[in-house]
């Protein structure tokens, strides 16, 4: 079976163009897209907490996954030894990994030597990107054009995300609603529990 996993950094994101792309490889490749499993995770890819990931990672361990198709490597994962890890435990499982982008096809030892490198490339990138950021705020906060979130002032209305719970929703799903990150949510819901 084969396995797609796709991966965007935040709710606003959209996995259209991961998708067209690995379509394309499906088809040009002679893959029926109806033996295709998909796996799309909205969340950041500094750790492996990720449902659709760990979901992928059942599967794979079970042995009713041998290949697995990405747009990039970097969907799986930002972090050199996460990413490695992942790459070399699968590819000891004999599972064939395939990124379209980058066109490479991980399978032995040299596929390991390429992956090692390209997961370094997106650590740094990753490295430098913070880098940038935070530059970029302290010059806009010297000229005064970045303040920061004002005190007192919040990303959402907590009274909204606890009325979400009461409904039945996840954290998850409560974050998604709010377009903030779960831990936001865990606070409003904690502030909640001890009022």
């Amino acid at each position: 079976m084969i396995a797609i996993y796709v991966r965007i950094s935040s709710h606003t994101q959209k996995t259209d163009s991961q998708k067209a792309e690995i379509t394309q490889w499906l088809k040009s490749h002679g893959h029926l897209l109806k033996k295709v499993v998909w796996f799309e995770d909205r969340e950041r890819g500094r750790n492996l907490d990720r449902p659709k990931f760990k979901e992928l990672q059942s599967l794979i361990f079970q042995g009713k996954i041998k290949t697995v198709v990405v747009w990039k490597l970097d969907r799986l994962a930002r972090n050199l030894r996460e990413g490695v890890n992942v790459l070399a435990d699968w590819c000891n499982r004999n599972v064939r990994i395939v990124s379209t982008t980058q066109q490479i096809d991980l399978s032995g030892p040299v596929g390991h030597l390429i992956a090692s490198l390209l997961f370094g490339v997106a650590e740094m990138e990753l490295h430098h990107t913070r880098e940038r950021q935070a530059a970029g705020i302290k010059i806009a906060k010297r000229k005064g054009v970045y303040t920061g979130r004002k005190v007192g002032t919040l990303k959402a209305n907590p009274a909204r995300a606890i009325a979400l719970r009461n409904k039945g929703l996840t954290d998850r799903e409560i974050a998604s609603a709010l377009g903030v990150g779960k831990s936001t949510v865990y606070r409003y819901l904690v502030v909640a529990k001890e009022k």
